[in-house]
């Protein structure tokens, strides 16, 4: 599938029409009343108000001919600026001699991926924590390596806040790195959905299937291995090819501002008022000029505003205070709140309830200026057309954490929407290490910049100087560095900040304190060999891969469907071995796995029915481990497991059944099956391989498959089978028209199942449905299920057809960790 390249936002509408045509208009009447405008808006209220008012009047609009022509000059400027840059990558740099460094397209490859699970102190409790009293905090350094020993680091560190946990995150690094190594790193990074683009095309995932902590560490890592390629700052890499941002000669663009942002402190105020003001004093006197204060944990609200108005008694009103309620109170207890402090200058008050419709009723009833924090952070999917119900004027700003909106492309748009809104962007960490907060800090630099563009093409006054939300700084007891990240006061003293030349400086020397770091995790290799199992008139040497410590008593057996192998669950398996044993196997007929005849006989003596398959993975099992097994299978591979499943063996615990069946309930539509897949498998012998795969995956039911940005490489690793006679044996012999249908032994399961469907594979859907309803009519017997767990469960993968595992895997993992730990729960 061809790449969609990233759309040029080089020339917006709603910048064109607030252009102002310098031309002198005047309305002269005989008893005049004077108006002087300078903008459309202006000029259209006055209009309107002098016809409402019946008044005479001369309006004059304010000609501005330098500034008119500087603007246009600018826009001009821009537009041919990127046009150049998206002319010179569309056309594969035949134009690279015009552009600079950074307005090229670099081709990379990822040659080496790691990760390093860290362990630091804080100095103490998070305040987002709800009863974790721990002053530890953990988390992921991700380091990519490309040629000539150039690095880029990530983090990815979970907490309360984020629907992940640590185990969630490990999973899905895991899987990642096996998909991402070795790939070309072909991503433009103008955060405007390239970064997405990439995810979907080069590693074949649903960018929204990756947890946002997971992707915004990987974005990072990405963004610093570019920046590290380029020899160039971070912002500068997200700059891309920005002329008004990189060119400081350009309109006398932003000559005031120096390279770096302001920091806002962050203060849990669990004291009394006046210990909390007595802090608040401390924090001013280091440097900060504002300070988040946590509200909404005490009594009443009437004790949170005892504390604003002690320290405002007590450091007075110059500095900026925001509160912060969490969404924890009532709307009643908010308005209490709001009246007792209206008069005390709060820059705001950050998700003062928790529902949508109380915060609009908050912003029209308080009189206080309100921020977005949380309600951000709940929007899922595509956030630009939900953010549309928080346009209210008195929402003046939005807290942005870009490990939990998604990374710096989400964040970049949220914060461009916000600047659109004339609200106040703010850039917000989550308790990272140094590595983290080094990275926010040019981001948050580059956010701050196009700002400054938006109101200069918008020609309104901005907000001024924005502190972002960096004050978990002061947490960090250790680090993962024995470097210092510099946070502190610039020599002109206008408030606590960090430089974006620091923040390079750091990354760009870091070097990790191997003492901070519990495990580190590079590439594992699967352990691959051969075993002979004896089946009736031959023997089966099966091609085992295997992952995952040889002693856990959780032993996961995956099944591939037909044309697959073992290999399809490389990925799978490398996510799930800290959790379990797992061994994948080529099924008879696929990938390196033989048959041998034993004796001279006629070789359709062998039988490869579904049940006798079953029968020999028992036996494999049996060699394998003394314990039980569950069975993970797809389309073939799930029939197959819920066979083992239904022999009543003790071997096997539970399994995972994705796009399978039971079988046909009527004999009419078995023996038409049975001709069916006979006429297939002649078809293969007399045709060969590649054209019976050619006919093969262009049925309905690959429809979505086909669509997969990976299909063309799934295609090429099903051309290897070598032996086609065994394929074609198989797939005449494992019809399901020759399978005795299972669906009235639904009825006398006893070991727990997970039913898995694609969203968009209907008639597997359909029948997954059918199994779940069919396995729940005995329901009680669902006491007798080990650990009581309910027998049958199903779920849904979104953006996923028949090859789930193929089209959306994530969240299959995902599902089948969770499987797992409820069957060992004791």
């Amino acid at each position: 599938m061809r790449m969609q390249e990233p759309k040029p936002e080089y020339l917006c509408p709603t910048f064109a029409h607030l252009c102002i045509v310098g031309i002198i208009t005047k309305v002269i009447h005989l008893r005049v009343k004077h108006f002087l405008v300078q903008t459309k808006a202006e000029l259209h209220d006055t209009l309107v108000k002098t016809h409402a008012e019946h008044l005479d009047c001369v309006v004059e609009v304010e000609n501005q001919i330098d500034e008119n022509a500087n603007f246009h000059r600018t826009i001009s400027m821009f537009v041919d600026n990127t046009a150049t840059h998206y002319l010179d990558y569309l056309l594969g740099g035949l134009y690279s001699s015009t552009t600079s460094d950074l307005d090229r397209t670099y081709n990379t490859k990822i040659h080496a991926i790691e990760y390093m699970l860290y362990r630091i102190q804080l100095s103490a409790p998070r305040t987002s924590g709800i009863s974790d009293s721990s002053c530890f905090h953990e988390g992921f350094i991700l380091k990519l390596r490309m040629d000539d020993n150039i690095v880029g680091f990530g983090e990815v560190a979970p907490i309360e806040i984020h629907q992940e946990d640590i185990i969630d995150v490990e999973e899905q690094l895991r899987f990642l790195f096996h998909r991402v190594k070795d790939c070309e790193l072909d991503v433009v990074p103008l955060l405007r959905g390239s970064f997405s683009n990439w995810i979907w095309t080069s590693i074949g995932i649903p960018p929204s299937s990756i947890f946002p902590c997971v992707k915004c560490g990987l974005e990072m890592a990405i963004l610093n291995l570019l920046a590290s390629q380029r020899k160039c700052r971070l912002s500068e890499i997200l700059t891309g090819s920005n002329p008004l941002v990189r060119d400081q000669s350009l309109v006398e663009y932003n000559q005031n501002s120096s390279a770096g942002i302001h920091i806002c402190a962050l203060l849990d105020s669990d004291g009394t008022p006046m210990e909390v003001a007595l802090a608040v004093t401390k924090l001013v006197d280091e440097g900060f000029t504002t300070v988040k204060l946590k509200v909404g944990r005490r009594a009443s609200p009437a004790e949170d505003a005892a504390v604003i108005q002690k320290t405002r008694e007590v450091v007075g009103y110059k500095i900026n205070i925001r509160a912060d309620a969490n969404g924890k109170w009532t709307y009643k207890q908010a308005i209490e709140f709001g009246s007792r402090v209206k008069s005390l200058c709060l820059q705001y008050i950050e998700e003062p309830v928790s529902s949508v419709h109380d915060l609009i009723k908050f912003c029209e009833n308080s009189g206080l200026p309100v921020a977005l924090d949380e309600s951000i952070d709940n929007l899922k999917g595509d956030p630009i057309q939900k953010l549309h119900q928080f346009v209210h004027p008195g929402i003046v700003a939005v807290v942005i954490k870009p490990s939990v909106v998604g990374g710096f492309e989400n964040a970049a748009h949220i914060a461009k929407w916000a600047h659109m809104h004339d609200k106040m962007a703010i850039i917000s960490s989550a308790y990272e290490s140094s590595v983290g907060l080094a990275t926010y800090i040019q981001f948050a630099y580059y956010v701050d910049r196009q700002h400054d563009l938006i109101s200069r093409l918008k020609r309104y006054d901005s907000w001024g100087t924005v502190a972002h939300g960096f004050g978990t700084y002061q947490w960090l007891t250790e680090d993962v560095s024995e470097q210092k990240l510099q946070i502190l006061v610039p020599p002109l003293g206008d408030g606590m900040g960090a430089s974006v030349e620091d923040a390079h400086g750091y990354l760009h020397h870091l070097n990790i304190n191997d003492e901070k770091i519990e495990k580190t995790y590079s590439e594992e290799k699967l352990n691959s060999y051969a075993i002979e199992v004896d089946g009736n008139h031959f023997s089966y040497v099966v091609k085992v891969q295997e992952a995952g410590d040889c002693t856990n008593d959780k032993v996961v057996l995956f099944l591939h469907g037909f044309l697959g192998t073992s290999e399809d669950w490389t990925p799978m398996m490398k996510a799930l071995s800290p959790s379990a044993r797992v061994i994948a196997v080529d099924l008879p007929g696929h990938g390196e796995s033989q048959i041998l005849q034993r004796d001279d006989g006629n070789f359709n003596q062998i039988s490869l029915t579904i049940q006798s398959v079953a029968d020999l993975l028992l036996k494999l099992i049996c060699d394998i481990t003394d314990g039980e097994v569950v069975v993970v299978g797809y389309s073939m591979g799930a029939r197959i497991a819920l066979q083992m499943i239904l022999n009543e063996n003790h071997k096997i615990s539970g399994a995972v059944l994705i796009s399978g069946s039971p079988g046909l309930r009527h004999e009419a539509s078995r023996r038409r099956r049975t001709a069916i897949d006979k006429s297939r498998a002649q078809f293969l012998l007399t045709y060969g391989l590649e054209c019976f795969i050619k006919t093969w995956y262009s049925g309905k039911m690959w429809t979505s498959l086909r669509e997969h940005p990976q299909f063309d490489s799934l295609v090429r690793t099903r051309r290897k089978h070598s032996n086609i006679t065994d394929l074609s044996k198989v797939l005449a012999d494992s019809s399901i028209g020759r399978q005795k249908s299972l669906w009235e032994d639904l009825k006398h399961l006893e070991k727990p199942v997970l039913i898995v469907a694609g969203e968009k594979d209907v008639k597997f859907k359909e029948i997954a449905e059918r199994m779940c309803s069919e396995t729940r009519e005995n329901g009680e017997r669902e006491a007798d299920c080990r650990s009581n767990q309910e027998l049958c469960e199903m779920i849904v993968v979104p953006e996923s057809g028949h090859a789930v595992h193929v089209e959306n895997p994530l969240p299959l993992v995902r599902a089948v960790r969770k499987f797992l730990v409820r069957l060992h729960q004791p």
